[in-house]
């Protein structure tokens, strides 16, 4: 059994941000189930969001434009915390050594889509990774802050595992750590923590098609809906417009937005560009519309695809930009600065997840949440590109202060029970765990994508219930294993999605339903589970 202050799942730009301010308190300890680096904020190309140009640019602006592309689900509270905090957090990544972009002595902004002004500060079209590589060397120079690696955090512990039933409806579920696996030793660790940060990503792979990692399986929002905690507007699946069309590759290569934010346009095969006849903004709407805009030309044309062409911009800025996207197309025989892209949407973001308040608190005491893995009101029904960095370093910060605040008024729960594998055996059907992933993910692509339905959810519902029973059937007399475990927490994800987007009989943002295809009139309500 272990003891620590702050116990943070999860080490990408949320976590890492938090650790780095509440190490100032007391001990800190990173989970994180496979390398440090292996996060979803890696894989974040563009950017990051904020108003630094204040002669074209203001915080009303950037307000207004994240809104609009929320579709009315937004908190405009929460977004203005962000809007307004996001520059000296910003500041703050700098100070630790993060490289963006620079011409001569400004920073190269740039615009994505539903951006009305330049305001995306980038390292080339490798943003996330730069952050990463910054946050780790600062928290690897912290001697208050410990990282194990291969650590798979598999349930919170609450007053559950004390023998007192929780409910919903219990109004003082408290995390007090967790149970996680040692995959070096496959031993499950008891770990106790005053307070507890999840900051676990996306759930991407609960479909075929995924701009993210494999290790984004929903793991914090399964764990804590498991343990009663609330969930919210799970069904907003963000799909990126551009992922490169690259049969057999998985997860899909992201080729970033700020393609299209350099002057990139989406044609069909034909070489028309067809974004106009969706959406006046063309190649540069938000990714609700733009996502869905492409899968409409593909049923029109019955083509898998359609293309992304900056081919007629200079060779030189293509290279200066993007160079990691040109390699990746050179490496399959496309030279983008001569050839069309061929793209295809796929799943990137989460814009729903664990319910917080403007500080990060989630319905469970002595719990907080931050980045994907989070449901802050920030995104609403659809994600602003470029936000999702920008709201993990912000509230980041402001759980870090609200965690130092608290921690010296908690105790640990000395009375926790090791955990049980009493009747378990050791799995030689592995096999069993691969079918019915990828079960999870044809239903999920085929019945809850980019266009849905009722027929399609009820029969995605019914689908899911068998496998799930199978999977905790199995999880119930099975040591456990990594794959068994995140196969568990995606089809709960996968379940929470069908449940949300059953409830919400309306079409807005990233949930389109041929059933209800306009928006309910008044204001409208989130999903919360």
């Amino acid at each position: 059994m272990q003891k620590v202050d702050f116990l943070v799942i999860g080490s990408g730009i949320a976590g890492l941000s938090f650790a780095l301010k509440a190490a100032a308190k007391g001990k800190v300890l990173i989970l994180t189930k496979v390398n440090a680096d292996e996060t979803n904020t890696k894989y974040a190309q563009g950017g990051i969001a904020a108003v630094f140009d204040p002669e074209t640019d203001s915080f009303e602006k950037h307000i207004s434009d994240t809104l609009i592309a929320g579709d009315g689900l937004c908190d405009r509270k929460i977004v203005e915390i962000v809007v307004t905090e996001g520059p000296d957090r910003i500041q703050e990544l700098i100070d630790y050594g993060t490289n963006f972009d620079k011409h001569g002595s400004e920073y190269d902004l740039t615009r994505e889509g539903g951006h009305s002004e330049k305001r995306i500060l980038h390292y080339k079209d490798i943003t996330g990774k730069e952050i990463e590589r910054a946050l780790l060397e600062q928290v690897s120079k912290n001697p208050n802050i410990e990282i194990l690696t291969h650590y798979y955090a598999v349930e919170i512990i609450t007053q559950h595992h004390l023998g007192i039933e929780v409910t919903r409806e219990t109004s003082d579920i408290t995390c007090f750590g967790v149970y996680a696996l040692n995959v070096h030793t496959n031993q499950v660790e008891t770990i106790l923590s005053k307070v507890t940060l999840m900051a676990t990503g996306g759930a991407g792979n609960i479909y075929s098609a995924t701009t993210n990692p494999v290790i984004a399986t929903g793991d914090g929002i399964a764990m804590i809906y498991r343990a009663k905690g609330r969930v919210r507007d799970m069904e907003m699946i963000q799909f990126h417009p551009t992922s490169l069309y690259n049969p057999g590759e998985y997860p899909s290569f992201l080729i970033t937005e700020a393609v299209r934010g350099e002057g990139g346009v989406l044609k069909n095969k034909k070489g028309e560009e067809f974004m106009q006849s969706y959406d006046p903004r063309g190649s540069l709407a938000p990714r609700d519309i733009v996502a869905r805009s492409i899968d409409a030309e593909m049923k029109k044309s019955g083509e898998d695809h359609v293309y992304l062409d900056i081919s007629f911009k200079p060779k030189e800025l293509i290279l200066q930009h993007f160079p990691n996207i040109y390699e990746k197309c050179l490496s399959i025989g496309l030279d983008i600065s001569k050839d069309m892209i061929p793209v295809v949407p796929a799943a990137h973001y989460l814009c729903g997840g664990i319910l917080v308040d403007e500080y990060g608190h989630s319905t469970i005491h002595r719990l907080f949440a931050c980045g994907e893995c989070s449901s802050t009101g920030l995104h609403g029904a659809n994600r602003l590109a470029s936000n999702s960095l920008l709201e993990a370093a912000v509230f980041g910060h402001r759980i870090a202060h609200q965690a130092m605040e608290d921690v010296d008024k908690i105790s640990f729960q000395e009375n926790v029970p090791d955990w049980n594998e009493f009747g378990t055996e050791q799995s030689n059907e592995e096999i069993l765990v691969t079918h019915n992933l990828r079960e999870v993910q044809r239903m999920m692509s085929d019945y809850v994508g980019i266009v849905r339905s009722d027929f399609r959810l009820e029969r995605a519902l019914r689908r899911l219930k068998l496998v799930k029973d199978e999977t905790e059937e199995f999880y119930k007399k099975t040591k456990l294993s990594v794959k068994l475990c995140e196969l568990r927490n995606l089809v709960q994800c996968a379940e929470l999605v069908i449940r949300c987007a059953m409830k919400r009989k309306e079409s807005r943002g990233l949930h389109y339903t041929t059933d209800y295809p306009y928006k309910l009139g008044g204001k409208p309500e989130n999903s919360v589970l």
